[in-house]
């Protein structure tokens, strides 16, 4: 919590300054009536008391009776607009404040979580971090915008009313705070109970969130895989974790707010039945001097003032603890080592020309490599593709490129740069990426096919989809270029949606192409069309293929066949044919060629 203080809310300062203050004279202010009360019944309605005010001069009081009266009203009716003013102003600032926050804190936590590593998505669930983002940064805006402002409310009336209380009658004061060491106690043990309690709800509601986003993005498999009474009882199962961690710690409210409300409770009744004897008997045993019925009256008001706030303890504990195990959870994403990031001295890529070269690559996602001393360069302009079995390690050597993984040993290198050496923007820039795995944003096809180059005119739009085989179907859409296609791009087709990644690629012209499977998706009729274009496309600029269809990659430069993550064969489509090896054996099986000799080539290549 001074965390969150010391590092977002010292730009609203001012704010949260103006929320105390006005939360403290707001209080203030409420004290007033009740005095007031106690004053007018024991002077101005003919008890014979002086009519004296704390802090106000005697000689400033009015004398009459009557005067007194429209005083006492006066002062009743200004306390209670000065504690709706201040209530007011109280309530706007401390909401402004809490909102900034929680604005600041959401857009600093994305951020650091953004400039994580893969590694790191690849071990998280994607609800885990919703909920950090949503759930966790709420319960801290609901803490600095309630809590804080209750916090304080309740300190400044306890000290107040505690004040007026031993003015009033220090004796009978003793009486009502005599219960104010057993609520401390009993705090500090629900403090220390409910922690931990709090930790384990909070990451169940973190698996509940991301078991209900994980059934919901793949609800089309469950549906086709007719598993929905299985994820029925996975989303039970978590939710019924959610609910005992809940349970626990509701468990737990149940006995200390009703413990606080007895506490508070007795205290009451014990100072009335002691005021009340006081005035019908006379002062009680081991008590002294004279009791009034206007100060009886205050006391009475007071003391219910004083032990409310006491027992609403829980409830202001209870928040804090919430929002602490949320702080712990935010910070704790914050905190993580972005492992890809910019080495101090790190240099920008500059008119890049495109050489990439792989020195003696080792890279495993864990304790077992995926890529063995892998070894080649590509020229400028020229295509490289990689090919293999499924599992090779084919599209990692891709990532390594794109620096979304560092290498365990070797090098990277784009025109001599070890890619750890450059700015990973200037990096990225110079490198244009189409996945297998296609990714659209619920927009428009105009908003999808600007993302990573805003500034591109319409002309040059319209020209990458054309090159991409995407502005017939495009136009043929309800609106065009200006048709949402949904989350995921759901409205559209597969082949659809692969060439519309393919013109975002080409609207970025970089100067290195990935291409991770550009056309898996698509009809042969389609990919042919693609191809032609692709040709154009990668004419004057480093390509990099990862490729199944061997019949797209027949005019690479280099081809490159991994197995088992290492390279086993390098050379040209005629050269890697003509050798007879998995090469061979896999353009054998594609072009319908196969028999029992190849596929047994297969099976010992670990097929």
């Amino acid at each position: 919590m001074a965390r969150l203080f010391s590092i977002y809310g010292r730009r609203d300062v001012h704010l949260f300054t103006l929320g105390v203050v006005t939360s403290i004279l707001s209080r203030f202010a409420g004290l007033v009536p009740p005095l007031v009360l106690g004053v007018a019944i024991d002077a101005t309605f003919g008890n014979g008391a002086a009519y004296r005010l704390p802090l106000v001069p005697t000689a400033w009081l009015p004398t009459e009776p009557v005067a007194q009266l429209w005083l006492s009203v006066g002062l009743i009716v200004g306390a209670f607009l000065l504690s709706v003013v201040f209530g007011w102003t109280q309530g706007v600032s401390l909401s402004l404040f809490s909102n900034r926050v929680q604005h600041r804190v959401r857009s600093d936590t994305y951020r650091a979580m953004q400039s994580l590593d893969m590694a790191f998505f690849d071990d998280k669930q994607t609800g885990q971090l919703l909920a950090v983002l949503g759930d966790d940064v709420r319960n801290l805006k609901s803490f600095l915008n309630g809590t804080v402002s209750g916090a304080l409310q309740l300190v400044v009336t306890v000290v107040g009313i505690a004040a007026l209380l031993f003015y009033l009658n220090w004796q009978l004061a003793l009486v009502t705070l005599v219960a104010v060491p057993l609520l401390a106690t009993f705090t500090v043990w629900f403090t220390r109970t409910v922690r931990p309690l709090y930790r384990a709800l909070r990451a169940s509601i973190g698996d509940l969130t991301g078991r209900i986003e994980a059934n919901v993005g793949g609800m089309e498999v469950i549906k086709t895989a007719n598993t929905g009474d299985y994820e029925t009882d996975r989303v039970e199962d978590a939710s019924w974790e959610s609910y005992l961690r809940t349970w626990a710690v509701v468990k737990l409210e149940y006995l200390y707010q009703p413990g606080m409300d007895l506490l508070a409770g007795v205290s009451f009744a014990a100072t009335f039945a002691l005021g009340g004897y006081w005035l019908v008997v006379g002062a009680p045993p081991g008590f002294s001097g004279d009791l009034l019925v206007g100060e009886f009256v205050t006391f009475l008001f007071m003391s219910q003032r004083f032990v409310d706030p006491l027992a609403g303890m829980g409830r202001i504990v209870n928040s804090y603890e919430n929002a602490r195990a949320s702080g712990e959870r935010i910070f704790a994403l914050q905190d993580q080592p972005a492992r890809i990031a910019d080495r101090e001295d790190a240099v920008a890529l500059d008119a890049v020309r495109g050489e990439v070269e792989y020195d003696d690559v080792t890279f495993g996602y864990g304790d077992e490599p995926v890529l063995r001393n892998v070894s080649f360069s590509v020229d400028p302009g020229r295509t490289v593709a990689f090919v293999g079995p499924t599992g090779a390690g084919k599209s990692t050597a891709a990532k390594l490129l794109l620096r979304l993984y560092d290498v365990d040993e070797g090098a990277v290198r784009v025109d001599g740069h070890d890619v750890r050496d450059v700015t990973l923007d200037s990096l990225r820039d110079a490198i244009g990426y189409v996945s297998q795995d296609t990714f659209l944003f619920d927009g428009t096809v105009r908003e999808n096919l600007l993302y990573g180059r805003f500034d591109a005119t319409e002309a040059e739009m319209i020209a990458a989809a054309e090159a991409a085989e995407a502005d017939a179907f495009v136009r043929s859409l309800p609106d065009g270029y200006d048709t949402r296609i949904g989350e995921r791009g759901v409205k559209l087709s597969g082949g659809q949606r692969q060439r519309l990644s393919l013109a975002r690629a080409m609207l970025r012209d970089p100067a290195i192409l990935v291409l991770d499977e550009a056309t898996s998706a698509v009809d042969t009729e389609t990919e042919a069309y693609i191809q032609r274009a692709l040709t154009d496309l990668t004419a004057d600029r480093t390509t990099v293929v990862i490729a199944h269809r061997l019949s797209t990659v027949r005019s690479a430069d280099l081809i490159v066949v991994l197995d088992g993550g290492r390279i086993v064969e390098r050379g040209t489509h005629d050269e890697l044919v003509a050798a007879g090896g998995l090469y061979a054996t896999l353009w054998a099986i594609q072009a319908g060629e196969s028999d029992r000799d190849a596929l047994a080539m297969l099976d010992d290549a670990g097929q």
